[in-house]
């Protein structure tokens, strides 16, 4: 595999690395922190995943790791994975021509936010595991179900929302997709902020209609479509916490050297470096399974795709466990002060340890799929 960026690419990496460089968050006031949503569009990264006769730019997993890194790095909590790319990976790769035409501009324009409604009380990760009802009604479905933690579901104008149209809760046939307005009579949302500051929502609905061009793929077949769109989120979360440990890794790489204890900077001392170098070697391990995870996300192939994911996200959430903890430790009480940015780094890590699978539901995976190693 060739892991050189073309000179588009290296471009696009500038231009996102100047652009998070001037708006990183400051992590003790993200509530005041205004909206970068309009510099993304103007930027082109809204339009970034789709093809250029939908009105987008054409980019690949490579450019949205690109993308994901710097927001990582900079702790933007922009709704860029719930919208560009799970909700835009629905349109791209199950979505309807007419479908397509109607969203992807307004995606891209920066005037329309998408959600991902698919966790329930009782799924944990497990994408098959759907309780919400979706009955056939004349023209309509009629949805009924609960839906928590939804990313970006609180600001979202269009909800992707799975429920069951047949068999029972934890079959994988009878699964269905559908395009459910945010402000739909019977959809009722209780927004909350998270753990690394983004915000996330519980959905209820509640004899929700949905008219039948509004369903996402086939009907009862929609797992399949689910399975590879969140796989390729995975892959940009991947990306995502590997920004977030690159900053971690420097700034505490700055503090040893600044920091000083009996008269030196503590980071002479031969033990921290050793704790440093640990934290080095976990960054570039992360580094080479998310562009792993980058090549395989469009594999359309699931036996060759799934494990490959999985694998990466299972690395990228040892290596972001261990850079979190030798940070705090190496920085001290300071590193969990509210003003200090390291624990937010580390916060931000934990989120994405658990997001869509941890650690040991993807081993869980990579074991079941038989490895990545092929039989001679």
């Amino acid at each position: 595999m060739d892991f050189d960026l073309t000179e588009e690419q290296r471009l696009l990496k500038e231009s996102i690395d100047r652009f998070v460089a001037d708006h990183a968050r400051d992590p003790a006031a993200h509530a005041a922190a205004p909206s970068l949503w309009a510099g993304f569009a103007e930027l082109g990264l809204l339009a970034l995943p789709f093809s250029e006769e939908e009105g987008g730019i054409g980019g690949g997993p490579v450019e949205t790791m690109i993308v994901m890194e710097a927001i990582g790095r900079g702790l933007i909590v922009e709704p860029y994975l719930s919208t560009v790319v799970l909700g835009g990976g629905f349109l791209r790769l199950g979505g309807t021509e007419a479908q397509r035409q109607e969203f992807i501009p307004q995606i891209a324009d920066g005037s329309l936010k998408l959600a991902f409604a698919q966790l329930e009380r009782q799924s944990r990760y497990d994408l098959h595991d759907v309780a919400t009802t979706a009955r056939r009604d004349g023209g309509d479905y009629v949805l009924d179900g609960r839906k928590g933690v939804v990313l970006g579901g609180d600001e979202a104008g269009l909800l992707v929302v799975t429920a069951r149209t047949a068999g029972s809760r934890r079959d994988e046939n009878g699964i269905t997709l559908f395009l459910v307005d945010g402000d739909a009579q019977g959809v009722t949302r209780r927004g909350m902020p998270a753990q690394d500051g983004s915000r996330v929502a519980e959905i209820a609905l509640d004899g929700v209609r949905v008219p039948a061009g509004r369903v996402l793929g086939e009907v009862d077949g929609g797992l399949k479509l689910a399975s590879h769109v969140v796989d390729v989120a995975l892959a940009a979360l991947c990306a995502d916490s590997l920004g977030a440990m690159e900053e971690l890794q420097r700034v505490t790489v700055d503090y040893l050297k600044t920091r000083q204890q009996f008269g030196v900077a503590i980071g002479t001392f031969q033990a921290l470096q050793h704790r440093a170098a640990d934290m080095l070697v976990a960054v570039e391990q992360a580094r080479s399974m998310a562009m792993y995870a980058a090549m395989m996300a469009e594999e359309a192939d699931p036996g060759e795709r799934r494990p490959a994911i999985a694998a990466a996200k299972a690395q990228v959430n040892r290596s972001g466990r261990l850079v979190g903890q030798e940070a705090v430790q190496l920085h001290g009480g300071i590193a969990m002060t509210w003003e200090y940015k390291a624990g937010h780094y580390f916060k931000r890590l934990t989120s994405n340890d658990v997001l869509f699978g941890d650690t040991d539901h993807h081993l869980r995976a990579v074991m079941e799929t038989g490895g990545l190693v092929e039989e001679v």
